[in-house]
């Protein structure tokens, strides 16, 4: 496998991402694997044709491990020339954690994302969770040691949610209606060289595609001009996109150990991105495992049929999600009944296809 890490940096611009859930004038901070996909290869699309991204998909359907797969989107801070890439906590506790937890318990459930190296320790190696790290949480901020140290009190500080009065005007009335949308606006102080965006991993089956690699590269830049999410006609979630590849300096210090774990021993599996199959695996689920499931929904965004529908609605099972082997995916077709009544239409996918890491199965 070829592993790359790609960076989104948005620096001052705001974006919108919505969710089924949140309410439609709230945002996320992040973007999840299957909208990622969608707009990715949306703007593929109109770069290189219909027939292109229809060979794409047609790949995908056949053998989703064969072309690539991508994580969602987490947040990224950098500080001078150290990055701090948070990864979601999984929902099983870590090997070391105690029984009585009463003292920190209300401090370690605020903690949604972890820094890498706290996640490496926790999840990949024998040390685990340890009384010092219990210590820490219960006197933080008054004792600030590994743990603060690595950044993982730091994450309610890379971004912020801002809400932006809008007013909407009726055609024919001409009646306005007042309200607020919110916009996340991610940590940039070039003047302290302190900033903050998103990355997502991918992973390519060897021998790499660079035709391929360098035809994403290209869409990928097309979206960033065009933005990610919602409120794009407002010019909202532009970013420029920086790739860090397996072979990098930095790639080597902050990923080997996470992606090639030395201390994992009869693993189990997280997810880092959703997941969804048609039939699931009977071995799936375990009584030790545990996950958590979301309904997926949302608009077509087709540059070829101009058709404003709802997609089908299905339910994946989220980031954070622990399963007792890596799990595959596959594309779900979601394309809605009455989208197949206009002409020269097209199948809608959502991209279920896994990306999970290996972590020790708890004692």
């Amino acid at each position: 496998m070829c592993w790359k890490i790609v960076r989104l940096d948005f620096s001052n611009n705001l974006a919108h991402f919505g969710e089924l859930g949140i309410g439609i004038e709230e945002t996320s901070e992040r973007v999840r694997s299957d909208t990622l996909f969608s707009a990715w290869v949306s703007t593929y699309a109109k770069l290189f044709g219909k027939d292109n991204v229809g060979d794409l998909l047609d790949k995908f359907i056949k053998n989703p491990q064969s072309i690539f797969r991508i994580s969602s989107t987490f947040v990224y801070s950098q500080k001078g020339s150290r990055y701090t890439y948070y990864l979601p906590k999984p929902l099983l506790l870590p090997n070391g954690y105690p029984e009585d937890d009463l003292k920190f318990t209300k401090v370690y459930k605020k903690l949604n994302y972890l820094p890498l190296k706290v996640w490496h320790r926790w999840y990949q190696t024998q040390k685990g969770f340890t009384e010092d790290d219990g210590y820490e949480l219960e006197n933080y901020p008054d004792v600030t040691e590994d743990l603060n140290q690595a950044g993982t009190f730091d994450y309610p500080e890379t971004y912020k949610i801002r809400l932006v009065p809008k007013v909407a005007v009726d055609r024919t009335t001409r009646a306005t209606n007042f309200y607020h949308t919110g916009f996340v606006q991610f940590l940039s102080k070039p003047d302290e060289d302190k900033q903050a965006g998103l990355y997502f991993l991918i992973k390519f089956p060897k021998p790499v595609d660079d035709k391929l690699v360098q035809r994403l590269k290209l869409a990928l830049d097309l979206l960033g001009e065009e933005g990610l999410g919602g409120e794009r006609s407002s010019g909202a979630g532009r970013f420029k996109p920086d790739w860090v590849d397996e072979e990098d300096r930095e790639f080597e210090k902050d990923w080997k150990s996470i992606l090639e774990p030395s201390e994992v021993n009869k693993p189990k599996y997280c997810l880092i991105s959703l997941y969804w199959q048609s039939a699931l695996p009977d071995e799936l689920l375990d009584q030790s495992d545990a996950y958590e499931i979301q309904e997926r929904g949302g608009w077509i965004g087709s540059p070829f049929s101009g058709r404003q529908l709802r997609r089908q609605s299905l339910r994946m099972f989220t980031e954070g999600s622990v399963f007792p082997f890596s799990p595959h995916g596959e594309l779900a077709d979601v394309t809605p009944k009455e989208f197949n009544n206009y002409p020269d239409t097209h199948k809608i996918y959502r991209s279920g296809i896994s990306f999970s890491l290996p972590i020790n199965a708890p004692e």
